[in-house]
């Protein structure tokens, strides 16, 4: 009887991908059909998503309580100044990326584009409330000294910027980096943060956006575009993408969490995502764009507390999360997984790095300076010149001789 009950304990794990799960058939299924709007149009992609094409009435903002009868705002109300004077070199031998799934179809007007989310994918997480969640205490958070922490989960490569910003920007290059197994992720993002004392503050805020790879979270490891935020430092408030209401998705034309089309090779072609982030000043929305005239969506900025009005910390670079199985570092790559030193067509970059200052105008940061939590794994190597502007390497293997 006993052999009989381990068989079938072994086959459930099998089946749901993950020996942690404790969720209910009846919560998958409320948790679905909150997050599955009503589709005018659906869309299969080539990497095996679902597009379901919802229109705004649908939004998914309207199941927030702060934003039952918000008015969606379609467009920017303001930007910042010179903003017809960002860098528009881009594009000029590199590549800029597009989703797999517009390959296929697009969504009608007055509609937006929403990856249909699967049980499964549920199924992977630990619980109905972590499900589409970073673990708390996810912000980087360097020490003075600046030397490797040790035992952590997560592994950064960053440049940082302390101050007053209505916004950031860079161009990020896209890589697809072996992630060792499905409960870690290897991404680059930009962050914009405010109210940060420590890594356990409930008062850090942050928006963020970028490109990750993460089998837990996707079901699969292709590189794709996310986006997070949190109000009280990553415990209860907050998400990815669009897996609770708090973001306002507005461009019909691009999925947030779907798969890139194209990723940068050594010694080949290199793709890259432009992203800007900055503060909306009559409306006070915290606006994304992609690309060069893609007005993704915003973050009302009253989901806001230390972040309402101004960030005093961004934060550019890489990520991984590290399990240690088997006592060892991981072999999760950052990056291209080279490390930073080698370059370009080689490891991953960030380049035309800017801020948006309290006059609104976007220029290079200054007193910027990188951080490496553990650097014999994963480093950065940051420069300024008159094509990249501000930019690094940044990237590396994991586990190697010196990283175990």
């Amino acid at each position: 009887m006993a052999s009989f009950v381990l068989i079938i304990l072994i086959i459930a794990t099998i089946v749901t991908g993950n020996e942690f799960s404790n969720i209910g058939d009846a919560e998958v299924d409320q948790l679905l059909k909150k997050l599955n709007k009503p589709a005018l149009k659906s869309i299969k992609s080539p990497d095996g998503d679902i597009i379901d094409c919802v229109h705004m009435k649908n939004h998914p903002i309207y199941d927030h309580p702060l934003f039952k009868n918000h008015t969606i705002q379609m467009r920017p109300s303001s930007f910042p100044k010179e903003w017809n004077n960002e860098s528009s070199n881009t594009q000029n031998k590199s590549n800029v990326v597009t989703q797999l799934w517009r390959t296929i179809g697009r969504c009608p007007k007055n509609s937006i584009p929403i990856i249909r989310t699967r049980r499964e994918d549920i199924l992977q997480a630990k619980s109905i409330r972590t499900y589409g969640k970073k673990e708390p205490n996810s912000f980087p958070q360097p020490k003075p000294d600046n030397k490797p922490r040790t035992k952590t989960a997560h592994s950064y490569s960053i440049l940082i910027t302390k101050g007053r910003f209505h916004g950031a920007k860079a161009t990020i290059s896209l890589w697809k980096p072996y992630v060792q197994t499905l409960r870690e992720f290897s991404l680059g993002q930009i962050w914009l943060a405010s109210g940060i004392s420590n890594s356990h503050s409930p008062d850090t805020n942050t928006v963020e956006a970028g490109w990750q790879v993460y089998k837990g979270l996707y079901g699969d490891y292709n590189p794709r575009y996310f986006i997070y935020w949190t109000a009280d430092g990553y415990q209860d408030t907050g998400c990815y993408n669009l897996k609770c209401p708090g973001f306002v998705h507005v461009s019909k034309d691009f999925a947030i969490g779907a798969t890139v089309g194209h990723v940068s090779s050594v010694g080949g072609a290199q793709y890259q995502i432009p992203t800007s982030i900055w503060r909306d000043t009559r409306s006070g929305h915290w606006w994304l764009k992609v690309y060069d005239k893609i007005f993704v969506g915003y973050w009302p900025s009253s989901l806001f507390t230390t972040l309402k009005d101004v960030a005093t910390d961004v934060h550019w670079g890489g990520e991984i999360t590290n399990n240690r199985d088997g006592s060892k570092h991981t072999t999760t790559n950052m990056g291209s997984g080279h490390f930073a030193e080698e370059g370009y067509e080689k490891a991953s970059y960030f380049k035309n790095i800017e801020i948006v200052d309290e006059g609104e105008f976007m220029k290079p940061p200054v007193g910027t300076y990188p951080f490496m939590s553990e650097e014999n794994c994963y480093n950065i190597k940051p420069g300024t010149d008159n094509r990249w502007g501000t930019y690094f390497f940044f990237g590396g293997p994991g586990r190697n001789a010196k990283c175990k």
